[in-house]
């Protein structure tokens, strides 16, 4: 006769060792399509792990950086050749050419454009600042800007940095273009007009193509 048992000891030992073999971490684990990690998750690229790798730094743009050198390094040096040239002759004879349409005149501005502000240079200081930092932040605020956008901000940056310098300087800023019967102005400006220029014709445009995608994708679908 067998002896009798309750429960055999293989019906006990059979689900404890199936169950330790589904727990091991080595081993692969089926992906049945309901894991939502971003792995597995398709259309997944807001992620922040991937949001920070699209953002660009604005130190390893090298469009970014190399406009805002040249318009730096052409407006100060423009300026030096100006002043040692121009700046030490008679007030009545700092024109190259005395007359014409386009010429170049020497001169010095200590307020802002069209003569606004007048010897308000510490107003002028932070106000220049304050530029700068809201260029860097709508630059910052473009997880991927485009090559024009770059070369936008990187105009008014370097025109920026070199009028400010020449305030932190000097107190005024050196102005030697003339055209016409308009105010002088410097290579600077021309930057900064430029850059403004370039990014509310990006703007427009960007609006809209945004508009005609927003209309076609009201249309009913045939």
């Amino acid at each position: 006769m067998k002896p009798f048992r309750l429960i055999p000891d293989a019906t006990i030992r059979k689900p404890v060792f199936i169950y330790m073999i589904s727990q091991r971490p080595n081993d692969p684990v089926e992906d049945d399509g309901s894991s939502s990690t971003p792995e597995t998750v398709e259309g997944n690229e807001g992620v922040p792990e991937q949001a920070g790798e699209d953002r660009m730094s604005w130190y390893r743009d090298r469009v970014l950086l190399v406009v805002v050198g040249i318009v730096l390094a052409v407006d100060q040096l423009t300026k030096y050749i100006v002043v040692e040239t121009l700046g030490s002759r008679s007030v009545f004879d700092r024109s190259w050419p005395e007359d014409g349409f386009f010429r170049f005149t020497y001169g010095t501005n200590s307020g802002m454009a069209f003569g606004l502000f007048q010897n308000q240079t510490f107003f002028l200081i932070i106000f220049s600042a304050g530029a700068i930092g809201f260029i860097y932040y709508f630059y910052r605020s473009h997880s991927m800007p485009s090559l024009l956008l770059r070369l936008a901000m990187g105009l008014q940056l370097g025109g920026a940095l070199g009028n400010l310098l020449d305030r932190v300087r000097a107190g005024k800023v050196v102005d030697f273009i003339g055209v016409g019967g308009w105010p002088t102005f410097n290579i600077a400006d021309s930057a900064i007009m430029t850059g403004i220029t370039l990014l509310i014709v990006i703007t427009f445009f960007s609006r809209d193509e945004k508009s005609k995608q927003g209309d076609g994708a009201g249309e009913p679908v045939p």
